[in-house]
């Protein structure tokens, strides 16, 4: 939700992910969205019907919830690249850990991850030393700079968008245990990377400046 009126804590935040968007891919210094997504796991309490010829698949109304899953996307939108992990749990433990990999087995020659995230009180440096011992919290905090997106501002993440097409192509449907989730969505991540699937990002600091020009404060020249 864009706010009503005049906001520069918004403005700033924008700013800054609309420009990092702007920049020249650099291997040493990759942009990557992050974003999270809650589903609940849903088991069918009868045998859904196949289709025939002339019949769509049948499911009974009916279902038992089968507990709750956590989606972590990383994508680099430059790179036409994702990443997918499914976690039970949702904690600033599960963050960290997803984290480490990130940097460690995702981008082990990077200099720096530039990191866009939302501001969730899980996304938070303090999370690598709760979940690590200090040298190795610390190693992986001079490894990743975060850039948070504005309150309300989630729009700006293109991982939300990246989420959205994990929605819409794999997740219409129950889905009954968290084995089944991670085998469905690993299946959909490999086939998106393979077809190299991008994000062309044309909204820019300048535009966001005329568009939007009423989220900018007023100020008096001396």
């Amino acid at each position: 939700m864009i706010p009503a009126k005049e906001n520069g804590e918004f403005v700033a935040r924008m700013e800054d992910v609309l420009d990092i968007y702007q920049w020249e891919y650099d291997e040493e210094y990759p942009v990557v969205c992050m974003d999270e997504q809650p589903m609940q796991l849903i088991k069918e309490t009868r045998q859904p019907l196949p289709c025939e010829p002339g019949k769509p698949a049948r499911y009974d109304y009916e279902y038992e919830r089968n507990g709750t899953a956590n989606h972590f996307l990383f994508t680099e939108p430059k790179a036409g690249w994702r990443k997918v992990s499914v976690r039970p749990t949702k904690t600033r433990r599960d963050w960290a850990t997803e984290i480490k990999a990130l940097l460690d087995e995702e981008y082990p020659n990077a200099e720096m991850v530039i990191l866009v995230c939302d501001n969730l009180n899980t996304h938070t440096v303090g999370a690598l030393y709760e979940t690590f011992e200090p040298a190795e919290a610390k190693r992986l905090a001079d490894r990743i700079d975060i850039r948070y997106t504005p309150k309300h501002g989630s729009w700006l993440n293109v991982a939300e968008i990246e989420l959205s097409v994990l929605t819409k192509q794999c997740l219409t449907r129950r889905i009954r245990d968290i084995e089944t989730l991670s085998r469905e969505v690993t299946a959909w991540m490999n086939h998106r990377n393979e077809s190299q699937s991008g994000v062309d990002w044309h909204f820019t600091t300048s535009e966001a400046r005329i568009k939007l020009k009423r989220l900018y404060p007023q100020y008096q020249m001396n």
